[in-house]
């Protein structure tokens, strides 16, 4: 067999044994979360047509998106972000529906980065979007529920930076900046390219005073006095709006006594073309890339046929799962896990001894033995596979214990294990 056939293209990769257990057991924490705080699951298709993700709802270059054909010529894409498909689906299904919706939801997006990047081109998802809701509290509810969502999954140390769309949007419009132009101002403000920045306002002749506004975003980052800071440098309404808008979302995260987690940075600038409010990235050491990115999307459904407010968050389960490793924390599963071991003749009671575990909630698995293979064989393999324990039958009344974690050996009567 062609030795490249065992191989994952670059970007994508497999996972499994006892890490893909610990994701299974952090998306299943996460997903406690979210049902715990109303939302329902929701899925949709894995791939959709390409105008669901264009520039104006999708939130990644033409490029960068894995683009085919189906049989009647019309151009696919698979998803490259959840959010544009549950704003489609809302607008399908939830037409007339006037009060909040909460929904969440698990699935795999692919983005085909560049190579040199290093990063995967395929990676997991879980988020939740409450649409019809345009309110503050909305907001501070769904920063709320991230925060609580990192903490169920183990990670201690982190922050959730929170800025605002209209406060560079507001003065992106007083200064009658066009699209192009934008993008690229934009750019400079991610990188920190100050210099770049400069070159670009004074090119298309922007006043000194709001010159001076974009020249001062980078430097808006920190705590609650950064809105402060923010208030004294702009006159801009919309901007001035944005700021008191964060104000309130703050004094309700304060009611939720999660003020600790949250920092301001009003540079921070999304590529995501459909925010609109409130923007937000959760982050922690030891990752490169933000841990979970979300913002409000007020206008996006209206692109769908449905004219209502949206805020959303989506975590990258991958880099989570990233970061918990770096940062040495356990990720704990408190399933039970058992393997019993039987010769063909003692498959009865092996059988009844596995159902009577089952039933109280102990996760098992048969095996029967070969006698051309090593009891230690069988053991091992049970051990690599994550079990606790392995129940040996010896016979129809008796077995041995083995505590695979301790190396130990304890023979017993199975039926004390069958009431």
């Amino acid at each position: 067999m062609d030795k490249v056939l065992l191989h994952t293209p670059e970007g994508v990769r497999d996972i499994y044994a006892s890490e893909m257990e610990k994701k299974v057991t952090i998306t299943d924490n996460i997903h406690k979360v979210f049902r715990r705080n109303g939302f329902r699951d929701i899925q949709t298709p894995m791939f959709e047509y390409f105008d669901i993700f264009n520039k104006e709802r999708g939130s990644v270059a033409s490029k960068n998106m894995y683009k085919f054909f189906d049989r009647e010529g019309y151009t696919l894409v698979l998803r490259p972000d959840m959010t544009p498909s549950i704003a489609r689906c809302a607008a399908k299904y939830y037409t007339d529906t006037k009060s909040p919706i909460r929904f969440c939801y698990n699935g795999n997006t692919f983005i085909n980065n560049a190579e040199h990047q290093g990063k995967l081109k395929e990676f997991t998802q879980m988020g939740c979007e409450l649409i019809s809701d345009n309110s503050s509290d909305a907001d501070a509810d769904m920063i709320a529920v991230l925060v609580e969502s990192l903490l169920e999954a183990g990670l201690r140390d982190f922050k959730i930076s929170i800025g605002e769309a209209g406060f560079y949007k507001g003065l992106i419009e007083e200064c009658n900046i066009d699209e192009e132009t934008e993008d690229q101002l934009t750019q400079m403000i991610v990188n920190k390219n100050n210099f770049g920045m400069e070159d670009i306002l004074d090119g298309k002749g922007i006043e000194q005073k709001y010159k001076d506004m974009f020249m001062k975003l980078p430097e808006l980052f920190g705590g609650i006095e950064v809105l402060e800071k923010a208030d004294d440098i702009t006159d801009v309404k919309k901007s001035e709006k944005s700021l008191e808008r964060l104000r309130k979302v703050y004094d309700i995260l304060k009611i939720y006594g999660l003020e600790e987690y949250v920092s301001f940075d009003l540079g921070m600038i999304s590529y995501y073309k459909y925010y609109t409010g409130i923007i937000f990235n959760a982050y922690t050491y030891k990752t490169g890339d933000a841990i979970a990115t979300g913002g409000r999307y007020d206008n996006l459904l209206a692109q769908f046929g449905k004219n209502a407010p949206a805020i959303g968050f989506a975590i990258n389960v991958d880099t989570l799962m990233t970061a918990l490793m770096r940062q040495n924390i356990e990720i704990k599963n408190d399933d039970e896990n058992v393997c019993v071991l039987f010769k063909h003749f003692n498959r009865k009671v092996a059988i009844d001894l596995a159902k009577s575990l089952r039933s109280k909630g102990v996760n098992v698995s048969l095996t029967r033995k070969s006698s051309s293979i090593d009891d230690e064989v069988y053991l091992n393999g049970a051990k690599e596979d994550g079990n606790t324990k392995a129940y040996y039958i010896l016979n129809n009344t008796d077995m041995y214990i083995y505590d695979l974690a301790n190396d130990k050996k304890e023979e017993v009567k199975i039926d004390t294990y069958m009431k």
